[in-house]
């Protein structure tokens, strides 16, 4: 149980100590300076403590956000004050300063007005960040007379504490089906949730399941099982949106759980892609090449954002006319929602997906899905593309660093930076190393037939220049590019060659090969985003990286060229080692991570 320390004696009819006991805080009362730090240092040191001023006036969620937000090590509103476990030390030393300046006069040993607001400051300037909640309408502050004390009070009494909850409940910046359609009712469902102490895990597990269901119902082949499958995905997406409005309100964000929200949504997505698939194949259609087209894209499309996000994570002089002119269309209602609905977000894809499979079948659906998703991956690599080359940024060691995680290079390219690196070719930026090698490769793949020995000399050059481009820290105002054409080059490879081989079964196997391959890097992508950094180098290595793998298929399709249903085997195989790797690496950091609470609030996917 976390520990509330009051200051002082409450106000009489105050209802401090109850709201901070319905928080979970163990309250004590200190009647000087001294007794304070004695009560702060017999609370163990690995809970969280608070000091509230007694006279405090405000409303019981001004408290919950300042004094229980996980995500940050200390916080401060008006009259209260928060340290977590990290914090704990500063927060002592503090006190002691605040303490010793106190007096010994007659008021010695007691505590000073303002003291939890000389707390925060003293923190901060031993440099622990110090979070301070925006409280919008919430009211927070410290009356020091009686009409002051009314005038307070009043004003708590003019603002609904529970009304405020409920929309701060909602995601700030999302999507038009997602904000007008869902979030209205959603909340309540949250709200439902909170109050029989379920928590966002168990109804992202929930929404997991659901869509679960609904790919087995498309794979039914049936009419009936496409309407069911499309009202599920429906309800799942309704789950999905709740787990996150869950998790605000009851402010029980956790870095696992917004792992399991972004990666669970990838499954949700791929699974049912899988059943649609399957039950297009009941009826005699082969849609597989667009189920995994339609997957390459969202995925690359999302690599895009996820490198260009992690490369001006931090930048300076980060301005451009192109990020300007967005500004001023932000000052222009109507056009917010369509730049937002137009790079088809998840609540506008999942609702395109439901009433379409409901209505019409699987192989309209994908090819739906792929003009919408490659309309959205051009729309905002063009707009990234822009803002990069008319923005003057310098970019960090840190920013460098994420853009090689997230490339995923493997040892083959360690050796082929090393040895043609001294080529002179790293004179050339990084992301035209990457355009090079993506060049030679895709081409070669889409232009010779399967098995063609040429292919393997394109991937083993494919080898040599992606090496070639992660030789050097990627700074340049378009390296962000380089993530994001390693993707495209390995998943296209995958796709055609599958495509193109003999056996029937060949893109089932691609499909989940790509799914396996896609899955570590989003879980790349949110070890970044939680602040633990990338996957550890054994794991990229025992996984041959992205040009070990490319090169590895290139070579098993030219061997294999003449028994294809031993290249199906073999592909089936490499996702099988692929996804048990990855899949018990990633579990096994999920659950044992020791990295600070986050949650996502970032664009939407």
């Amino acid at each position: 149980m976390s520990t509330a320390i009051l200051t002082g004696p409450p106000a009489p009819g105050s209802s401090l100590d109850g709201d901070l006991r319905s928080l979970g805080f163990d309250v004590r009362i200190a009647s000087g300076a001294e007794e304070a730090g004695a009560l702060l240092a017999a609370v163990p040191a690995g809970e969280r403590v608070a000091l509230v001023d007694p006279r405090f006036v405000g409303h019981l969620h001004a408290l919950r956000l300042t004094l229980t937000d996980p995500r940050f090590p200390a916080a401060a509103a008006p009259g209260a004050l928060t340290a977590q476990r990290e914090a704990r030390p500063a927060l002592a030393r503090a006190l002691d300063a605040v303490s010793a300046t106190s007096g010994t006069g007659a008021g010695a040993g007691t505590l000073t007005d303002g003291l939890t607001d000389s707390l925060a400051e003293a923190l901060d300037a031993d440099g622990v960040a110090v979070h301070r909640p925006q409280l919008g309408t919430l009211v927070a502050t410290v009356p020091t007379d009686a009409e002051a004390r009314h005038e307070a009070r009043a004003a708590v009494d003019a603002v609904d504490d529970e009304a405020v909850r409920l929309r701060s409940a909602v995601k700030a910046h999302d999507g038009f089906f997602t904000t007008f359609f869902i979030s209205p009712y959603s909340r309540y469902i949250a709200r439902w949730c909170a109050r029989r102490g379920l928590t966002p895990n168990q109804v992202t597990t929930a929404s997991l399941l659901t869509a679960l269901i609904a790919a087995g119902c498309a794979a039914t082949g049936e009419r009936g099982g496409y309407i069911a499958a499309g009202v599920l995905l429906l309800v799942s997406f309704v789950l999905d949106c709740t787990d996150g409005q869950l998790a605000r309100y009851a402010l029980k964000y956790s870095t696992m759980g917004a792992w399991l929200d972004a990666t669970f949504d990838r499954a949700k997505e791929y699974a049912f892609y899988a059943g649609l698939a399957l039950g297009a194949a009941r009826n005699g259609d082969d849609v597989w090449a667009l189920a995994l087209g339609a997957m390459v894209l969202m995925t690359c499309r999302h690599v895009v954002d996820f490198s260009f996000n992690e490369a001006n994570h931090d930048a300076t002089a980060n301005t451009s006319p192109t990020a300007s002119l967005s500004n001023r269309l932000d000052s222009v209602g109507w056009t917010v929602w369509a730049r937002r609905m137009i790079i088809l977000p998840i609540g506008e894809r999942w609702a395109m997906i439901a009433v379409l499979t409901a209505f019409t079948s699987p192989r309209i659906v994908f090819w739906a899905l792929i003009v919408g998703c490659a309309f959205g991956a051009c729309y905002t690599t063009a707009g990234r593309v822009l803002r990069s080359l008319t923005r003057k940024a310098k970019r960090t060691d840190r920013a460098a660093q994420a853009l090689a995680d997230l490339a995923d290079s493997g040892p083959l390219a360690g050796i082929a930076g090393r040895i043609f690196g001294r080529a002179g070719l790293q004179m050339l930026p990084g992301f035209v190393l990457a355009f090079i090698a993506a060049g030679v490769l895709i081409p070669a793949v889409l232009g010779r037939p399967f098995g063609d020995r040429g292919t393997v000399v394109a991937a083993a050059l494919y080898v040599m220049f992606a090496g070639a481009a992660v030789a050097r820290p990627l700074k340049g105002a378009l390296d962000w590019l380089v993530p994001p054409l390693f993707r495209a080059a390995e998943y296209t490879t995958v796709l055609v060659l599958a495509a193109r081989s003999d056996s029937p079964h060949a893109l089932p196997a691609a499909f989940g090969l790509v799914a396996a391959v896609a899955y570590h890097h989003y879980d790349t992508v949110y070890r970044i985003r939680g602040g633990t950094g990338a996957p550890p180098a054994w794991l990229v290595r025992v996984t041959g990286g992205h040009e070990g793998r490319t090169l590895l298929v290139t070579v098993l399709a030219a061997l294999l060229a003449d028994r294809g249903d031993d290249f199906t085997l073999a592909l089936t195989a490499l996702a099988v080692a692929v996804a048990l790797v990855v899949l018990v690496e990633s579990i096994r950091f999920w659950v044992s991570s020791g990295a600070p609470a986050v949650h996502d609030e970032g664009e939407t996917a």
